[in-house]
């Protein structure tokens, strides 16, 4: 039987911003997933909520921040502005070392889902944070927007697009030349760029829960 997706909120003290959100932890948990939002998105997201909940039913802990840019800097920035993107990863590099700092969530094993322009993110997130970070998965993302970090990043690393996004394919095949591990792409058959479509995105979720378990190693 599933446990039940209750999760609380969090705010994670910064110098810079208020950074809040929801955490989940399953008993028994040995790993947790971030998740990063798109620029246009938030972390109400109901699809990261839906892979997030599959996630939490199969025993991994979820954090759900909110990387949303306030006011002004929010209107004026898109979403594959460098800036936005290097905002983005600084607060999910906040987030990775609050959880290694908690004792409640320190000996757990961190893997970042990152969708859109979050997954260059969490890209760049992971390769600044190679010891703590240990997973990737990037889903309809463009992870090419993180340039020069992904040469850093050493987490094993899953791209998913759907097999009707051919712009998807492009982006993700060029991240992937400029990394030194190199990373999985796996085509969704029949999803577009959303994958909005009937029965893609618990497929997605079944995916991602194989690869985090395969790939974030044991706690000792």
């Amino acid at each position: 039987m599933n446990a039940t997706f209750n999760p609380s909120s969090f705010e994670i003290p910064s110098a810079d911003c208020r950074l809040c959100g929801t955490l989940e932890v399953p008993a028994d948990a040995r790993n947790i997933i971030i998740f990063s939002h798109g620029l246009t998105s938030n972390c109400l997201s109901p699809r990261d909520r839906l892979v997030a909940r599959a996630l939490f039913n199969r025993g991994f802990a979820v954090l759900l921040p909110d990387l949303t840019l306030s006011g002004s800097d929010h209107a004026a920035r898109c979403p594959d502005d460098p800036e936005s993107i290097c905002q983005t990863a600084k607060q999910l590099v906040a987030c990775i070392d609050w959880l290694t700092a908690s004792a409640a969530t320190s000996g757990l094993r961190i893997g970042i889902f990152g969708a859109g322009s979050g997954a260059a993110a969490s890209m760049s997130a992971a390769a600044q944070r190679p010891v703590d970070v240990h997973a990737v998965v990037s889903l309809g993302g463009r992870p090419d927007l993180a340039d020069h970090m992904l040469s850093e990043v050493q987490a094993a690393t899953l791209m998913l697009a759907g097999s009707k996004n051919k712009d998807g394919h492009y982006h993700n095949r060029n991240a992937g030349i400029k990394m030194r591990r190199k990373p999985m792409l796996e085509l969704i058959h029949g999803a577009t760029h959303l994958f909005r479509e009937p029965g893609k995105l618990e497929h997605v979720a079944y995916i991602c829960s194989l690869w985090f378990k395969a790939t974030l190693p044991r706690c000792a």
